[in-house]
């Protein structure tokens, strides 16, 4: 090809993109020609997540394009990853003027806008007014097939699928975010006899009451059968019509024993322990007992026709009634994570601060048949209902949450295998909550409109049972005279089993620890974190060494978390280059959780515990009686949001210098998602 006709292609090969046009005197605009370059080299480094290198080229590109719409929309991506999100919010105003009022790329970069807007000023409390609304069913009956009967409460898992217990046909189901029966468990070859509540034990077994069979199944957690606890009848350790169940924090096992009028505890291994509820001074016992969850050395139980909660300690002994009115037939109770219940109540959902005894009413089913026997929050923000006499489980999300849809990310676009091309997408709440569960069916991947052809769903990072993690290295003077200290908390951070992709020492000038591959031995990695008494100074970087070791994990495996090992405080030039809340957002817009782990039994400093909240982590002290690693090889099981798709383009390339562009959208029953971005292939 002649170096005119080459020129030519190179210009106008930008897939729709105006970047260059005739100057009107028969040449070529060289500012759009310079633009498209440093574009196209800022599109590269973001796929690297190179986000400061793109934003150089980026903000390069407009200087020679100046409110050129993609080159804002980009940059405001860079922006965003980099955690810079005002700025990012800038840009992307900017570019939403620039596209027009009517424009597609509008509509999708104002949702995203708005949902990173909103985000940053949600902060939901106990006195909030969030309301949940029903966003889908799995119905008991589709059509002519029965797929369960009568559901009494349901069991959220880590993938995203749940199992519901069904006692009118018998059975356990599991049933995907998507409604689609994935298993099913009928019991040993007497079956399941009315089952009506299952919990997860400490050591992942599962336990099912059956009503009607006045006994506990013990569940693998496969769910399949394993064995016994208890016998139908009125003595210790039997039960007559056993209902609800929780496990506390020492893995206790309590059961409602609804026709003996009171609550059984078993030991882990199903051994009896002791039974209340019953008749005492000050307590007229129970009449009708239903929910029960434990919380913090206290049990609490529901009881339908008195219309109450009572409080136990957990030796069975009476504290008191938490609640004493507003309740209409309490039925089942469970903890939640921020350490309030959630009770299901007739056809009300209400959430009950267990420290001040305050009700708020969260949700109700407006189906004619309602009758919330168990609910529970799954790990997508939602709360499942077991409509017991409606037979079916409705799937109830907060309302602003079906107003905002989804947030759809596509993080990434690798081409090196052209025309083969590999997108990354994460799927998030507007909470910056993970969507996990998703397969094929939840998404559309499209070419300017058309559905790219054969697409492939490659993984699901909530699957995968690998993790990264960066260590980050206090080197104040105070954490040198903890070395002792240091050495434990390097041997279980290593023991938690997550591949350890650098050692970071945040010293005047941060910089990587010398380890020699993914598996270092505990002694080469033990002397690498003790560094030499040079490495430690009072103008110690802790900021720098944040960004460093976030960074080392850009492209690594999806559960990833920078490990601080710290003496408790900051020092003064903690936030000279980057501020707190710009550091707590590069790691939270990039799926890095950040745990703190303290020397000496030393308190964390706010600013630790604000970065450990923003992203899931948690602060831990060294001499916790369990220890660190077992929170650590947690990170294994953390939800994330992302997935990864492939398909082959049939885009025109114009010699590797076409911009291509690519749109993910993202459906789950009620709500959807989508966003659109582009790439560059390899230059022929």
């Amino acid at each position: 090809m002649r170096p005119v006709a080459l020129l030519i292609a190179l210009v106008l090969g930008l897939g729709g993109i105006a970047f260059a046009q005739e100057s009107g005197i028969g040449g070529f605009d060289r500012d759009a020609l310079a633009a498209r370059e440093e574009f196209r080299l800022g599109v590269q480094a973001y796929n690297r997540s190179a986000f400061n290198e793109a934003i150089l080229s980026f903000e390069r590109s407009l200087s020679f394009k100046p409110g050129e719409a993609l080159i804002l929309d980009w940059l405001g991506r860079a922006y965003y990853r980099s955690g810079m999100e005002d700025t990012a919010l800038r840009q992307w105003r900017s570019a939403v003027d620039a596209y027009g009022p009517s424009s597609r790329e509008t509509l999708v970069l104002s949702s995203r806008i708005e949902t990173v807007r909103n985000r940053r000023s949600l902060f939901p409390s106990l006195d909030d007014e969030i309301r949940y609304v029903e966003a889908g069913t799995y119905p008991g009956l589709s059509g002519d097939i029965r797929i369960y009967r009568q559901p009494t409460t349901v069991l959220p898992l880590d993938d995203g699928s749940v199992w519901v217990v069904a006692y009118g046909s018998n059975e356990i189901v599991r049933i995907d975010v998507n409604g689609i029966v994935r298993q099913r468990q009928r019991g040993p070859l007497n079956g399941f006899d009315r089952p009506y509540d299952m919990v997860r034990g400490q050591d992942g077994r599962l336990y099912l009451s059956e009503f009607r069979g006045g006994r506990v199944s013990i569940l693998s957690s496969q769910g399949e059968w394993q064995g016994y606890i208890g016998s139908k009848g009125r003595g210790e350790g039997m039960f007559i019509g056993p209902q609800n169940l929780t496990i506390d924090a020492e893995g206790y096992l309590y059961v409602v024993d609804y026709g003996n009028k009171r609550i059984s505890k078993f030991d882990p291994d199903g051994a009896f322990v002791l039974s209340f509820g019953g008749r005492s001074e000050g307590f007229a016992g129970l009449l009708s007992p239903t929910g029960i969850v434990a919380r913090e050395g206290r049990i609490y139980a529901a009881d339908s026709l008195a219309r109450r909660i009572y409080i136990f300690d957990s030796n069975g002994d009476y504290l008191g009634i938490l609640i004493s009115e507003g309740l209409r037939g309490p039925e089942s109770l469970t903890l939640l994570d921020d350490g309030r219940i959630l009770a299901s109540d007739a056809n009300r959902l209400l959430i009950i601060d267990p420290n001040s005894a305050l009700i708020r009413e969260l949700g109700l089913l407006g189906n004619p048949r309602v009758r919330i026997a168990g609910a529970r929050a799954d790990g997508n923000g939602n709360i499942l209902a077991a409509n017991f006499e409606g037979d079916e489980v409705s799937v109830m999300t907060p309302l602003d949450d079906m107003a905002a849809g989804l947030f759809v990310q596509i993080e990434r676009v690798i081409s090196d295998n052209f025309p083969r091309i590999t997108v990354e997408v994460q799927v998030q709440d507007r909470r910056r909550r993970p969507i996990v569960g998703l397969d094929a069916r939840n998404f559309l991947i499209t070419e300017e409109g058309r559905t790219a052809g054969e697409r492939n769903f490659l993984s699901a990072a909530f699957l995968s049972e690998t993790s990264d993690i960066s260590i980050l290295l206090d080197r104040s003077p105070a954490a040198l005279s903890m070395q002792p200290d240091l050495n434990v908390a390097i041997r279980d951070i290593r023991a938690a089993g997550s591949r350890i992709v650098s050692l970071i020492s945040a010293g005047e000038q941060p910089l990587r620890e010398r380890i020699e591959g993914s598996a270092p031995s505990l002694s080469a990695l033990t002397a690498a974190a003790r560094g030499s008494s040079s490495s430690y100074s009072l103008r110690w970087r802790f900021d720098m060494g944040l960004r460093l070791a976030a960074t080392d994990l850009l492209n690594g495996a999806k559960k990833r978390a920078v490990v601080f090992v710290s003496s408790g405080n900051l020092g003064e030039l903690a936030f000279e280059q980057y501020g707190l809340s710009e550091l707590a957002a590069y790691l939270a817009n990039n799926g890095i959780i950040f745990y703190g782990v303290m020397l000496g039994g030393n308190p964390a400093s706010e600013e630790i515990r604000y970065l450990c909240e923003q992203t899931g982590g948690q602060v831990l002290s060294l001499y916790r009686s369990e220890g660190i690693t077992p929170v650590l090889k947690g990170l294994n099981t953390k939800a994330v949001g992302s997935y990864t798709l492939s398909y082959r383009t049939g885009l025109p390339t114009d010699f590797g210098r076409a911009y291509l562009p690519v749109e993910a959208e993202v459906y789950l029953m009620e709500r959807s998602g989508r966003d659109a971005t582009g790439y560059f292939p390899p230059i022929e």
